[in-house]
């Protein structure tokens, strides 16, 4: 099934890795926070945000909002390996893969777990989102955590093939993923 992107919505294939779900309560569960802040990569880009992550029985919610984006563009959306912001987000690493798989497109099989939904920019060059990934977790310890990764938004669209990262260009927004 294919999800067809709208403007402020998520462009991606993988309906039984995306669940959009209603608005179940999730108290008491493990939370975290990343506060997107702008990058140096592209002067004039101003690319700010606020995500949340909350622990699921079987993976983590990912919801917030992204502004700052060039309008109706979409742009590569990415956990990476390394909790570091420095040097225009290069220091972050490639993408989170602690299963050593393949870039691809969110919820594919055999995929990078960093992987999420590309962004889409409405006309105010925001993107709201709220997806369901199971292959992440909120955990400390575990292989699949991202307590402590680095949150990424990217220039351009992922490509979805191009190896080892989406050829989505420079990284615009960073933040560290932290208990929240």
């Amino acid at each position: 099934m294919t999800f067809t992107p709208r403007l402020g919505a998520l462009a991606c294939t993988g309906a039984a890795a995306l669940l959009i779900t209603g608005c179940a309560s999730l108290g008491g569960k493990p939370r975290a926070v990343a506060q997107l802040t702008p990058t140096a990569a592209v002067p004039g880009m101003a690319v700010s945000g606020n995500v949340r992550f909350t622990a699921l029985d079987h993976g983590v919610r990912v919801e917030g909002e992204v502004r700052g984006l060039k309008p109706g563009q979409e742009h590569g959306f990415h956990i990476h390996e390394k909790g570091d912001c420095g040097d225009n987000a290069n220091a972050s690493g490639g993408h989170f893969n602690p299963s050593g798989g393949t870039h691809g497109m969110f919820g594919s099989p055999g995929s990078h777990a960093g992987e999420l939904p590309s962004l889409v920019a409405d006309a105010q060059g925001r993107a709201r989102f709220r997806v369901d990934v199971h292959a992440i977790s909120l955990t400390e310890g575990a292989a699949n955590s991202v307590l402590g990764r680095a949150l990424v938004v990217h220039r351009d669209r992922d490509d979805y093939t191009t190896q080892p990262a989406g050829n989505s260009g420079p990284r615009v927004a960073c933040a560290v993923i932290q208990r929240g």
